[in-house]
């Protein structure tokens, strides 16, 4: 299953997510939209909006940090 993380280094709910991720084990990539401008506009286009963080778990799209939805989608 493939984990992407779309993030800025200044958002602490970005590094929430992806301590939670390292914690779990879970390999993910991790984009910074904020020097990325093709990334930028790929998250943009998935999640509709500028908020960060965008996590993309095989095609499940969450925005922000939220536990419970992060570990529904691993679950599949």
């Amino acid at each position: 299953m493939t984990v992407l993380v779309y993030s800025t280094p200044t958002c602490p709910y970005c590094k929430k997510a992806k301590e939670y991720f390292a914690t779990k084990g879970v390999e993910f990539q991790d984009f910074d939209v904020s020097s990325d401008e093709a990334k930028q506009q790929e998250m943009i286009h998935k999640s509709g909006g500028m908020a960060v963080p965008v996590i993309d778990i095989g095609g499940t799209i969450i925005v922000g940090f939220d536990q419970a939805k992060i570990d529904a989608a691993l679950a599949k």
